[in-house]
C-alpha cells in the first residue's frame, strides 16, 4: 500500500460533505473530515486481531510531518509487542474524555429544561461516569459501555437503564458529529437484546363508555378553574401530562403546536394539530397569562408551570382516585380511536410513541398531519357530546 499519499495543499483544501469522509495518507494513517468542517488526524491498527484507532489530533495543529511521526512510533510500539493506545498512562490531550463530552453536550442543550437536563447529568454521572468519565471517548468500545449498563440492569432498573443508555446515546452521536470519535457504541446496544424485560406500569385509565360520568362530575367544578381547564387541554391534544405542563407560548404555531425534541419521551419533536376546541381554550389563557411564558402558569409565581399534581387532584376530588390519571386519557383516546377505524398508524404518531422501524420513521416526514387533525377535531367533537347532559 502507498505510504504519505497526502500533501499539505490537499489536507488544507478538504471540504466538509454531507458526512464524515477519509482521505488516507498511508499504513493506517488518514484524515477524517467531519461534516462541521473538523479535520482530525486517525490511525487505524489491529491488536491482538481486532481493529482498533487511535487519535492524533487535529489537523493543521497536527501537521502532517507530526502525524506521520506519530503513525511511524505507533508501528515501532506494534513490532515491540506495545499496544499504542496503553503504551502511556496520559491520555492523548487533544481527545476530550467522555466527561468533558457529556459537559459541552447538555450545556449546549438550550431546548431541554433544567429538571431533564439534572436528570440526564445525574444519572451520567452516578452510573457511567465513575468507570468511563476520564477515558478518551473515542477509545469507549460497545463492551465497555453495556459493561456499565448492565450493573444498572442487574440491580433492578429495568427501565432507568434504557433511559441511561438514551442520554449516553446523545453524547456520543455529539462526538461523533463533532470528530471527537468515530463511532457510537450506544447506538449499537439494542435495549431488547441487552436487558431485562421492564414491567410495565399501567396508569388508571376509564373506558370511552366512562367519559359521560366523569364530565358529570366534572360540571360541579368551575369551569374557569385553571386545573379544570388543564385537564380539558390535556384531553383534546393526547399529551403526557409533563408535556402539558411545560407548553409554551412561543411553542403555538397558529392552529399547530410544536413541542421540542427535547421536551419528548422520544427526543424528537412533535407537531399537535389544535382543535377548535383547544384554540378556543388557548384564547381564554391568553387572557389569564399575565406575562408568563407558561400556557398553564403556577398560581403564586408566573415563571413556574402548573403543579405537576394539580390534574390528579382534581380527578380524585370528582371521586376518581384510583380509576383515572391524567395520563390515563391517553389510553382512552388510543381505545376510542382504534374502535373507531382510525389508521393505527396515525394513532400511535399522534400518542408520539417509538416506531421500530428507524428507515420507515425517518422517511416519514409527512407526519400524517391532515390525518390527524381530522382525528382530534372528531376526538374534541366526541367529548364535547360527553359533557352534555343525557336528555
Amino acid at each position: 500500500m502507498a505510504t504519505n499519499t497526502l500533501t499539505d495543499s490537499q489536507c488544507r483544501g478538504f471540504k466538509p460533505g454531507d458526512k464524515n469522509y477519509k482521505k488516507f495518507d498511508g499504513e493506517g494513517l488518514y484524515l477524517w473530515i467531519t461534516p462541521l468542517g473538523s479535520k482530525l488526524w486517525r490511525q487505524s491498527f489491529r491488536w491482538e486481531g481486532k481493529q482498533q484507532t487511535i487519535s492524533w489530533g487535529p489537523y493543521p495543529k497536527v501537521s502532517l510531518a507530526e502525524a506521520r511521526a506519530k503513525r511511524d512510533e505507533a508501528k515501532r510500539q506494534l513490532r515491540d509487542g506495545i499496544n499504542p493506545m496503553t503504551a502511556s498512562d496520559t491520555p492523548n490531550p487533544s481527545t476530550p474524555t467522555f466527561s468533558k463530552c457529556a459537559e459541552l453536550y447538555w450545556a449546549g442543550r438550550k431546548d431541554c429544561t433544567p429538571k431533564y437536563i439534572d436528570n440526564a447529568t445525574r444519572a451520567l454521572d452516578a452510573y457511567l461516569v465513575p468507570a468511563l468519565g476520564q477515558r478518551p471517548i473515542d477509545g469507549i468500545t460497545r463492551n465497555d459501555l453495556l459493561a456499565e449498563l448492565r450493573k444498572v440492569d442487574d440491580a433492578g432498573k429495568h427501565v432507568y437503564v434504557r433511559k441511561i443508555r438514551l442520554w449516553a446515546d446523545a453524547v456520543f452521536e455529539w462526538a461523533r458529529a463533532n470528530g471527537h470519535c468515530e463511532h457510537n457504541p450506544a447506538a449499537e446496544i439494542d435495549p431488547k437484546k441487552a436487558f431485562a424485560t421492564a414491567k410495565v406500569e399501567h396508569f388508571a385509565a376509564l373506558e370511552p363508555s366512562e367519559m359521560p360520568q366523569l364530565f358529570d362530575r366534572l360540571a360541579f367544578e368551575s369551569p374557569q378553574q385553571q386545573s379544570v381547564l388543564a385537564l380539558r387541554m390535556l384531553a383534546y391534544t393526547w399529551v403526557r401530562t409533563t408535556e402539558l405542563r411545560q407548553m409554551r407560548w412561543h411553542e403555538i404555531e397558529g392552529d399547530i403546536w410544536r413541542i421540542p425534541a427535547g421536551k419528548m419521551k422520544r427526543s424528537r419533536d412533535h407537531v399537535i394539530p389544535l382543535s377548535r376546541q383547544a384554540l378556543e381554550l388557548l384564547q381564554v389563557m391568553k387572557q389569564r397569562a399575565r406575562g408568563s411564558d407558561y400556557v398553564f402558569r403556577g398560581e403564586s409565581r408566573k415563571d413556574t408551570p402548573i403543579s405537576e399534581n394539580a390534574i390528579l387532584y382534581l380527578l380524585y376530588r370528582i371521586g376518581f382516585k384510583g380509576r383515572m390519571t391524567g395520563h390515563g386519557f391517553r389510553s382512552v383516546a388510543s381505545t376510542w380511536a382504534n374502535e373507531a377505524g382510525y389508521e393505527p398508524d396515525h394513532i400511535e404518531f399522534q400518542l408520539a410513541h417509538s416506531e421500530e422501524n428507524k428507515t420507515r420513521s425517518a422517511y416519514n416526514r409527512a407526519r400524517y398531519l391532515k390525518q390527524r387533525r381530522q382525528m382530534l377535531q372528531d376526538w374534541a367533537d366526541w367529548l364535547d357530546a360527553c359533557a352534555k347532559p343525557a336528555k
